[in-house]
């Protein structure tokens, strides 16, 4: 069997002579499959309007006036011969369904190429437009080259899963043959000089000049029908059945299906996309060597503004063209995938078997075609369409042992030129991609630019090891640097750009030990961990079996709590004394056996301090008692509290035992609103008390003088009340103990020349 000089691009690049795409163009409507009675899925049939071309005197251009049409969503231009291409440009544009708005103008591909030997007739790539009901075409040929003979535009319906009778005089239904003399469709006069139109082939002409056709494998034998599971997305079609195929003669050998090292993703049957059958009754082909040896990438092309359950209908478009409009024996391409992700069972035969396609011209005998609906010379497909297109290579290269990220060395069936230039003989061997796109065995922007730049990343997907990996973080009580911290249970997070649908399942690894096993869809594990310092991992394990591990994170576990080595204490400390506010000081050290985190104040007022920290100044309300509370925390969440209460207790000047002159002076600055003060030397106040920490509080100015102070009969200082400034109720000295006890403060005027004067509040003491 001859392959087929089937390749699709954009159309912004016909001119240049680079081969095409099936083209998309925004769609509107919804389609539906087909059913049986009782609801089971059945086939869809499609219709077919065909009018001809008026072509030029010198049959050079040709045209199709804008004119109304029966109800119509894809499109083609063909003519008689098989073998022939139109050297210029093919355009056409639109209208919508029961509007007044008409597309922009359209550019085909104008050579298709034939499809397969005993095709009817040649044409360009079929162009999904949506529900339509009038249409324009216009054909300019290129350097003045004639037109092949037989030119007519080709509209196709590919039904709605309805039974509806589409009566306009130019459609051809089902089974029926057209007329040498195509039936006009359009009540507007066509207008020039051109000629006559060229009668329709249905029976193709062989040129002499045909290619020597590729090998053709044997003749098949009963195939085994295609079971499918349920798709993964939902779409209007009725439930994935069997699909039914041809029965072929008892002497047809039907290679076996291997079982494959990936395993098998979900499916669209023909039946629930609702192929008719009875179009292309002629029974499947297999690859002559009965082994798959690369997958060929495609895409559609033209527009991504079909919706997801509109795709069942776009792939009967593309069915019932190959088969109808060209006479090929089925469809193209062996998958197609919509850009939901939703894979559809292309060419019968079985999806398990390497039937031979026609999406490759010179190469179907050794690889299998996938194609994806829509156009990708900018934008790149969807990850859910990668994702399946990685997932249907990978299933069945894994059938013949060819890993999909390695190469693939195949024999041209004829002479051929990739885009990039390369030229090769028939008969030669090419090393390829496992998996590559269709413009590498083709001159072809197909399958776009976009889409062929991420061809290395369906390779990793379909082929692994898991790509982008990362430990994203380890959740345990709190973290230090690149350490994590926790009593026992942890909980790991992570990523990866490899899709989840090609990810057999992640492990949560402990000091290189597998604690936790999830499902490829998970991004998370607990663990539970025992006491110490562990290495904490994830494994990634593709579905070919391939791992690849995250970079490893320490994690201590610890269950015992800190412990405070200086117990909370209190002292009076320097500064300005209101009865509302006693300045002191707290003090404490804590410590643990891994990591301390903090210590917190938690009464009389809220703080936090960190590992280092072990005092701290505050103020406390004079007279009150007070409990100073505290918690210490290590990293892993452990904890251990202590506290400590005082008194601050004032004792006023007047308090005081009195030896010498002491005068009293009044002002509201002072303590009380009345101070002592004395310039007598050797003058003394004396108080005693019982606590633990004691300030002498004085007032202060530039002419202040001096003063010793006597601690339990010894003299502990000499002070100087000296400031430049103005200072009232000062802390000027403080003494602290070890615990609380009686003991007695004195104070002696010392005298100073020219600045004897000391002037005292009294004392505050801490109980």
């Amino acid at each position: 069997m001859r392959t087929p000089r089937h390749f699709w691009k954009a159309s912004a690049v016909v001119a240049a002579g680079l081969s095409g795409a099936l083209v998309l163009q925004a769609m509107t409507g919804q389609e539906s499959g087909g059913s049986r009675a009782g609801g089971a899925p059945g086939p869809v049939t499609s219709k077919a309007e065909t009018t001809a071309l008026r072509v030029s005197g010198d049959g050079t251009s040709a045209s199709l006036g804008k004119r109304d049409t029966g109800p119509f969503s894809m499109l083609g231009v063909t003519w008689s011969d098989p073998s022939a291409r139109v050297g210029g440009t093919v355009e056409v544009r639109t209208r919508a369904a029961g509007t007044q708005e008409w597309s922009r103008w359209l550019t085909l591909d104008g050579d298709s190429g034939q499809g397969e030997s005993g095709a009817a007739r040649g044409g360009t790539e079929p162009a999904w437009v949506g529900p339509s009901d009038g249409v324009e075409v216009r054909v300019d040929g290129k350097d003045s080259a004639r037109l092949p003979k037989g030119l007519r535009l080709d509209m196709v319906d590919p039904g709605s899963g309805e039974v509806t009778a589409l009566e306009p005089a130019a459609y051809v239904a089902e089974g029926v043959e057209e007329s040498e003399e195509p039936t006009p469709s359009t009540t507007e006069p066509e207008t020039g000089t051109g000629t006559e139109p060229q009668p329709d082939a249905t029976v193709p002409e062989t040129p002499a000049s045909e290619t020597p056709p590729e090998p053709s494998p044997s003749e098949p034998s009963a195939p085994e029908p295609s079971v499918t599971e349920p798709s993964a997305t939902v779409t209007p079609s009725a439930p994935e059945t069997s699909s039914p195929t041809a029965s072929p003669s008892p002497s047809v050998s039907v290679p076996p299906a291997p079982p494959s090292t990936a395993p098998r993703p979900s499916i669209t049957s023909r039946a629930a996309w609702g192929a008719d059958e009875s179009i292309s009754p002629e029974e499947p082909g297999y690859l002559p060597g009965g082994k798959i040896k690369a997958v060929v990438v495609h895409h559609t092309a033209e527009s991504n503004d079909y919706t997801c359950a509109q795709a069942p209908a776009v792939v009967r478009g593309i069915y019932a063209y190959h088969v109808k409009q060209l006479g090929w024996k089925d469809v193209g391409y062996n998958f197609l995938v919509d850009k939901c992700g939703t894979v559809y069972e292309g060419r019968k035969g079985g999806v398990d078997r390497p039937v031979m396609g026609a999406h490759a011209y010179g190469f179907n005998a050794e690889t299998t075609g996938i194609s994806v609906l829509g156009t990708y010379t900018s934008t790149a497909p969807s990850t859910a369409a990668m994702t399946s297109v990685a997932r249907i290579a990978a299933w069945k290269l894994g059938q013949y042992g060819v890993a999909p990220s390695g190469t693939a060395t195949l024999t041209a069936g004829d002479s051929g030129r990739s885009y990039s230039g390369k030229t090769w003989a028939k008969g030669a061997r090419l090393t390829l991609p496992a998996i590559h796109g269709h413009r590498d065995g083709y001159n072809t922007q197909c399958p776009g630019d976009a889409f062929y730049n991420k061809l290395a990343t369906v390779r990793t997907w379909a082929g692994g090891p898991v790509s982008g990996l990362t430990l994203k973080s380890v959740t345990g009580t709190s973290t230090s640097g690149s350490t994590t911290y926790t009593k026992a249970g942890i909980t790991v997070n992570w990523s990866a750009t490899t899709p989840a649908a090609l990810v057999s399942k992640y492990e949560l690894l402990v000091d290189g030990k597998t604690v936790a096993t999830t499902a490829g869809t998970a991004t998370s594990a607990k663990a539970t961990l025992t006491a110490g310092t562990h290495q904490v991992a994830v494994r990634a394990v593709h579905q070919s079996g391939r791992t690849t591990t995250t970079a490893a994170a320490t994690v201590v576990a610890e269950t015992t709590a800190p412990t405070f080595t200086t117990k909370p204490n209190l002292a009076l400390r320097t500064g300005t004394v209101n009865t509302a506010a006693v300045p002191l000081t707290l003090k404490w050290k804590a410590t643990d056996g891994v990591a301390l985190k903090e210590v917190r104040l938690t009464a009389p007022t809220a703080k936090t301090y960190g590992p280092t920290t072990t005092s701290a100044n505050h103020t406390a309300k004079s007279g009150a008692a007070t409990t100073w509370s505290m918690k210490a925390y290590d990293r892993a969440g452990n904890t251990a509290t202590a506290s400590v209460a005082g008194t601050p207790v004032i004792l006023q000047e007047s308090s005081a035992t009195k030896s010498g002159k002491w005068t009293t002076k009044s002002s509201s600055s002072y303590l009380g609103g009345k101070s002592y003060t004395s310039s007598s030397k050797n003058a003394s106040l004396s108080w005693t008390f019982t606590g633990r920490s004691v300030a002498w509080t004085v007032s202060r100015a530039t002419t202040s003088g001096q003063a010793h102070i006597y601690v339990d009969g010894k003299k502990a200082a000499t002070v100087d009340l000296k400031s430049s400034t103005t200072k009232y109720r000062d802390a000027i000295w403080t003494k602290t103990w070890s615990g609380s006890a009686k003991h007695t403060i004195k104070i002696v005027v010392v005298g100073t020349s020219g600045r004897p004067a000391i002037t005292t509040d009294g004392v505050v003491y801490l109980k």
